[in-house]
């Protein structure tokens, strides 16, 4: 894949190199197991999530890359699957499944001469169980976000993020069904229908993206309205994940006109990023804990981009607290100059919530 300019100098450079190739490969794994869907492929989790044969096929794929393409690095990766339930007796044809695909993805690609055996698989799987934290460097990976979207055939994302001493400094999010040519006509030079992009940042580099098979990046920002009437929003497509009547509230309060732009996964983080809409909302239930994985890559993006992403109470997100995120309920990412408004929305609207 092409060098983004502005990049080549930076101190992550083989390590983004490593992670956009990591994402690239688990992407197209996943793209033909939601070609072909079968419901063999989705598997219980104790929370009752589906889970697809693509989850654990794109982890081990990712964490294989960044251990071929980074031989000198220590590893640690913060991941969300385990394969505890793929060494239960019932499970040896779905580990087969898995072991079978991620070798053909593996043969198909043709940059490494190996196969891999169950073992191999389950080991790799297990890379995943880092707990993170303030010191040292972890990768933190989704394999697939936004699962449900995944089976819906709509939107999800392959997100990896690399965290150095609790800051997030690299993000590469891969997103096989988002249209590599923005919406917003004013920044985007890609031209045609082409499907798939992959947007990816470094700390002080700027935000990029480039068609997931690859193309010259270019370089993304995020809107510059300043005036909220204007602004569209994005908020998740899973009722579940966001508390609707309040987020209806906030759009109220800013005299946003436009209905709600829903998407599965970290893909709105890329949307917003290049300019594809202006605010993104998450008012999660009370007792909704998030983790890390499910906001890293996404973030760094939006922030490189120009954007900024707080918690409700206008304070930066914590990823050096573990596997989870340690911030006050609530997740907004818009530009500078809607941030103060959006903020003082959102604290209304919970505190009459209340």
């Amino acid at each position: 894949m092409s060098q983004a300019p502005g990049v080549a100098g930076s101190p992550y450079a083989a390590e983004l190199a490593a992670a956009k190739k990591a994402v690239a490969l688990a992407a197209r794994l996943c793209q033909r197991v939601q070609r072909g869907i079968l419901q063999s492929d989705i598997q219980s989790k104790a929370d009752k999530t589906p889970v697809t044969v693509a989850d654990y096929g794109s982890q081990v794929l990712v964490c294989l890359v960044l251990k071929k393409e980074l031989p000198s690095h220590s590893f640690s990766i913060v991941a969300e699957e385990d394969s505890k339930d793929l060494r239960e007796d019932g499970a040896q044809e779905i580990l087969e499944h898995i072991t079978t695909l991620v070798n053909e993805t593996i043969v198909n690609d043709g940059s490494y001469n190996m196969s891999l055996s169950k073992e191999d698989v389950l080991a790799a799987i297990d890379g995943g169980k880092s707990e993170g934290g303030p010191s040292g460097r972890h990768w933190i990976l989704d394999p697939i976000d936004g699962t449900k979207g995944f089976i819906r055939g709509d939107q999800y994302a392959v997100a990896l993020g690399l965290l150095d001493e609790g800051k997030v400094v690299l993000g590469v999010l891969g997103c096989p069904n988002l249209p590599l040519k923005s919406t917003n006509k004013n920044n985007s030079s890609f031209s045609g229908d082409q499907i798939g992009s992959l947007f990816f940042a470094t700390i002080g580099c700027g935000a990029q993206v480039e068609a997931l098979e690859g193309s010259e990046p270019q370089k993304i920002s995020v809107c510059s309205i300043n005036n909220p009437v204007d602004a569209s929003f994005f908020e998740s497509f899973e009722a579940s994940h966001s508390k609707r009547d309040l987020t209806s509230s906030i759009a109220e309060k800013l005299g946003v006109q436009a209905p709600p732009v829903r998407m599965d996964s970290q893909a709105k983080y890329g949307a917003l990023a290049r300019g594809d809409g202006d605010i993104f909302l998450r008012i999660p239930h009370k007792s909704y804990i998030e983790t890390v994985w499910d906001h890293a890559a996404g973030s760094i993006v939006v922030t490189e981009a120009g954007g900024m992403v707080k918690d409700a109470s206008g304070n930066d997100l914590d990823f050096s607290k573990g596997r989870y995120l340690d911030r006050d309920r609530g997740i907004i990412a818009t530009n500078k100059h809607l941030m103060p408004l959006v903020l003082k929305a959102v604290q209304e609207a919970m505190k009459e919530e209340q």
